[in-house]
């Protein structure tokens, strides 16, 4: 149900690097995507693990780069540059060359400094240690006031109830988002979905009530997100507050919300907070049998993307295809 990612990937010369390659998932994941020909692909490794990764990638065929962390040409390099960065944060040269032992610091610097056109990583390491050294090295996109994530939920061909890929948002970062971040992350969730999905976006915003149904400071929060969007960009197709089952099922919401402004069965869905997000979109995976790709996040100024630590190999893949397609490099 992604195919149109994948092809997209292909159609753009990308670069993604893979920090976490003492993970066997990642390693699978590098080869696999390497056979699909939808990034140029670097493994990072410890030193121990490389020797077997080599192995590995030689029986495989795959024409993948293998570095090690800490231990390659371009280590001292990439600690002068850290510093330079960090010291006006009060980094020293020291504390520098010992966070650079960290390979997701050294693989996001290597994207700063265009050496990778994007990151994936988060099979080992936690959303909040991807997050913050994102955060920290390749910083916010111009004109961005809050990063958020998402998940692309894909059904398998044949779901009883899903047909196309849709947006979870924010069901990984942003633990109870006001109004104005709700908005952002309605707005840029949107645009990710013409990206990825190359659809027009129709964006529900989420929580226990349908069309003022309920009184509740959180569904005011809500509803003011919706006037911001609404304001600020008055041409996407967006309405709420709905439950879910009134977005999802447009023969309730018609009796739900029989003025609301969609046209069809949303494909990007906006949670209130995080803790609805992450058992929402868990559900899905879990209980409905979606799969779940991310979290892909969205503001950074180049695409570095988290994945779950129980992430299944064709996951990682997906996570690299997306994260070429971020990276938007024509052919």
């Amino acid at each position: 149900m992604i195919d149109a990612i994948f092809d997209t990937a292909r159609s753009r010369p990308c670069h993604v690097i893979l920090p976490e390659g003492d993970d066997p998932r990642v390693v699978e994941a590098a080869i696999e995507a390497s056979r699909l020909s939808i990034a140029q692909v670097t493994v990072m490794a410890s030193e121990i693990a490389a020797v077997g990764i080599a192995d590995r990638l030689a029986v495989a065929g795959a024409k993948v780069e293998l570095v090690i962390a800490g231990a390659n040409e371009l280590f001292g390099e990439l600690v002068s540059e850290y510093s330079a960065l960090r010291g006006k944060r009060g980094v020293s040269v020291q504390n520098a060359l010992e966070q650079m032992r960290d390979p997701l610091t050294e693989g996001a610097m290597r994207v700063r400094l265009g050496l990778a056109d994007g990151m994936v990583a988060g099979s080992i390491a936690t959303t909040a240690h991807t997050v913050r050294t994102a955060l920290q090295v390749l910083g916010k996109a111009e004109g961005v006031s809050t990063v958020s994530s998402f998940f692309l939920m894909a059904p398998p061909a044949g779901h009883h109830s899903v047909d196309a890929p849709m947006i979870f948002a924010d069901c990984g970062l942003l633990i109870e988002p006001n109004a104005s971040q709700l908005a952002d992350i309605a707005i840029a969730s949107a645009r990710s979905c013409q990206l990825l999905l190359g659809e027009a976006p129709r964006v529900a915003m989420l929580s226990f009530s349908t069309a003022g149904s309920a009184v509740h400071s959180s569904l005011d929060k809500m509803r003011s997100a919706l006037a911001m969007v609404r304001e600020r960009e008055p041409g996407l197709e967006i309405d709420g507050e709905f439950q879910f089952d009134s977005a999802f099922d447009e023969a309730i919401r018609q009796r739900k919300a029989p003025g609301s402004r969609l046209s069809g069965r949303p494909n990007v869905y906006i949670f209130p907070d995080l803790a609805s997000g992450n058992i929402g979109y868990k559900i899905a995976q879990r209980i409905g049998g979606l799969s779940a790709i991310g979290p892909i996040l969205q503001g950074l100024a180049r695409p570095a993307n988290d994945l779950s630590r129980g992430c299944a190999v064709d996951e990682i893949v997906a996570a690299i295809a997306v994260t070429a397609v971020q990276a938007g490099k024509p052919a």
